[in-house]
């Protein structure tokens, strides 16, 4: 018994031929010339050695497949079953494509079929050939398939209408769901279908506990089978007596809802469950011509567009959102009745499923993700360069490829750095200026823009921090200014200097704020301010320049620096280490986050949001026990209204608060 097979090296056809190879006979296999070795690779995988599996070079969208005359000859007579599974599955491509590989694909391959004499044409088509038929879909139903304008529904409908229409030999035809991973490997070659979701699921993951309830959509079901199920249902169907003429559906008997499939594989790649999910179905009592002119309307096409590319979802995904049909498979469960095969259930396999995508198929592992790949010969400035968190992240740059700009006040220092970037292999150049000063900032970006003709990348991390009670600063507005001038103002003159070149090439501003701004941290009212007006500024700029230039705002914790050296009762507090911070903004120009910031600094926020009397007693509590430095005292603070705790007390609150100024 021998086999034909088009789609061979294809997702379903792999497994298929791994099939018959367990029964006796050869399997020729449709090819493109350029695709000889593919077949090969595929055929040394499943261990055929005697060379069962035998190329037959052609073309789908030729008269009988472009097979050779030689060929057919030698196949005419000596094929029993024909299968053809080559098609375009995918939602995305354009409409020409589908039509001249699903439909005239399938009109040359039952030519070929009925040229060789096939005994039977074995067709794949798929559930997409009912449309968006509303109800339940019959396996003898065909004709009744409702909203066909899609052009992937549509062309599986037609091709499979051609077989029922023109075929001159026995057929039986197969609709497959979505066809995922093996279900116990997980293998698949492509994302599809539900793995566009994938990458949702797993910023969720990112962004916060498992344990965080969540809302979402429910919306209608979608079916989905593995492809173990699929090729082992087809070849069992395909060799049973008596079945010649039927249609058979190779479906999940029971479907699950949009929302709960995204559950099961958010509990399979550990990220939070959409615990309270709405039903799409509760918006139908608006009219549809509002519904529609909504979804049209300019500024939710751009906000929809934007997260459907960040999350590299296809628009016309969301049309199947709704899916409305379910599917009968009376016909399927009566053939393959008193066999083990069975569609299993989603959550049996999806860890598997999840798993291979995550290590083989997740677009991340593409882009080079190492920070040679994002700053090799990439002009970087560093501000604050001369010590603690700017000279490492320096270090850390120049080692990786950065043509480094270090700016910083003190030259000594900065030649200091550079020489250690130029000793490692590294090239620095070292810029002395004064960001709280309006000409001298502005002569700098003149400068570098003379010297370097762009500039890639800006690390704003200069910056003046003041610990000091609101009451003991009544008689010292200078700080609040002196503040403003560095942290801000010195800031703003760079990003609004560069902007304009920035923007030619893509840029990457990344503005180093403070936990402080998160947790409204007492004593640091001046700090706290001026790093907040520059995350409020970096907010509204990151919508202005979206596409253009990428903003990042990293609200760094409490980092052991000469900064922090006057507080002596920092001495005892844990703190992050420059190389821990430099870290974090290295990571920062490889991802390119929108923010940057601890879990406890993300906690602080929310419950600030939540509940901001409570936020106030837990900071409170802190600012009481630390009390005032000597240095900060005036004469108008009051003194011993404030507890003083042992130091075991500090310790313990601080190492809870990790990373938060007290």
């Amino acid at each position: 018994m021998n086999y034909f097979v088009t789609g061979g090296t294809g997702f379903i056809g792999r497994f298929l031929i791994e099939n018959l190879l367990k029964r006796d006979g050869n399997i020729y296999t449709l090819v493109r010339a350029s695709s000889r070795e593919k077949l090969a690779e595929l055929a040394e995988k499943l261990g055929d050695t005697e060379g069962r599996i035998i190329p037959v070079v052609g073309d789908l969208t030729q008269t009988n497949l472009g097979v050779s005359d030689d060929d057919l000859a030698s196949l005419k007579g000596n094929v029993e079953h024909f299968f053809h599974l080559a098609a375009i599955y995918d939602l995305s491509a354009d409409a020409d494509s589908q039509y001249a590989a699903n439909v005239e694909g399938t009109r040359n391959a039952m030519g070929l079929a009925e040229a060789v004499s096939a005994g039977c044409f074995h067709h794949t088509s798929s559930i997409a050939a009912a449309g968006l038929y509303k109800g339940t879909f019959r396996e003898d139903m065909f004709e009744e398939a409702k909203g066909l304008d899609d052009p992937y529904l549509k062309t599986k409908h037609d091709s499979e209408g051609l077989v029922r229409s023109d075929c001159k030999i026995p057929y039986r035809i197969y609709r497959p769901s979505m066809v995922v991973g093996h279900s116990q490997t997980g293998e698949i070659d492509k994302i599809d279908g539900p793995y566009y979701f994938f990458k949702m699921i797993q910023k969720l993951r990112k962004a916060m506990p498992q344990w965080v309830p969540l809302p979402g959509l429910e919306g209608g079901r979608i079916n989905i089978v593995p492809v173990d199920f699929v090729a082992n249902a087809m070849d069992h169907i395909a060799h049973k007596d008596g079945l010649d003429g039927g249609c058979f559906h190779l479906v999940d008997p029971n479907a699950h809802k949009v929302g709960e499939v995204l559950n099961i594989f958010a509990d399979a790649g550990h990220a939070p469950s959409m615990v309270m999910r709405v039903n799409t179905r509760m918006f139908n009592f608006i009219p549809p011509f509002i519904r529609q002119t909504i979804k049209n309307f300019s500024p939710v096409k751009q906000m929809t567009d934007t997260v459907l590319k960040d999350l590299g979802i296809p628009r016309s995904v969301l049309s199947f959102i709704e899916y409305p049909t379910k599917f009968d498979n009376r016909e399927t469960e009566r053939a393959l009745e008193g066999t083990s095969i069975e569609c299993p259930s989603l959550d049996s396999y999806a860890a598997p499923v999840w798993d291979y995508w995550e290590r083989n198929l997740d677009p991340d592992l593409f882009i080079d993700r190492t920070l040679d790949g994002q700053v090799k010969d990439k002009v970087v400035i560093v501000t604050g360069a001369s010590s603690g968190i700017g000279k490492t992240t320096a270090l850390k740059l120049g080692r990786h490829g950065a043509k480094l700009i270090l700016a910083a006040r003190s030259v000594d220092k900065l030649e200091e750095v550079k020489q250690e970037i130029i000793d490692e292999g590294g090239q620095a150049f070292t810029y002395s200026v004064d960001l709280s000063e309006d000409e001298p900032a502005q002569a700098f970006v003149q400068q570098v823009i003379s010297d370097h003709g762009q500039v890639d990348i800006l690390v704003n991390n200069a910056g003046r921090s003041i610990r000091r009670a609101i009451s003991a600063s009544t008689d010292r507005f200078h700080d609040f200014t002196r503040c403003m001038d560095i942290n801000y103002y010195g800031c703003l003159r760079l990003i609004l200097g560069l902007l304009p070149h920035m923007e030619k090439t893509g840029g990457h501003v990344i503005n180093i704020s403070s936990i402080g701004v998160l947790t409204n941290s007492p004593r640091f009212s001046a700090y706290v301010a001026s790093k907040a007006a520059l995350d409020a500024f970096t907010r509204c700029a990151a919508a202005e320049y979206l596409g253009k230039v990428h903003f990042t705002t990293i609200n760094m914790p409490l980092v052991r620096t000469p900064m922090i050296g006057p507080t002596s009762v920092y001495n005892n507090v844990p703190t992050l280490t420059p190389d821990e911070a430099a870290d974090m903004i290295t990571n920062a120009i490889i991802y390119r986050p929108k923010r940057v910031a601890t879990r406890l600094g993300t906690f602080a926020q929310v419950i600030y949001a939540v509940s901001p009397k409570m936020a106030d007693i837990v900071m409170n509590t802190g600012f009481r026990m630390f009390g005032d430095s000597k240095a900060s005292q005036s004469t108008n603070t009051s003194k011993g209204d404030a507890p003083k705790p042992d130091n075991q007390e500090q310790a313990i609150f601080s190492a809870i608060m990790r990373g938060i100024h007290w």
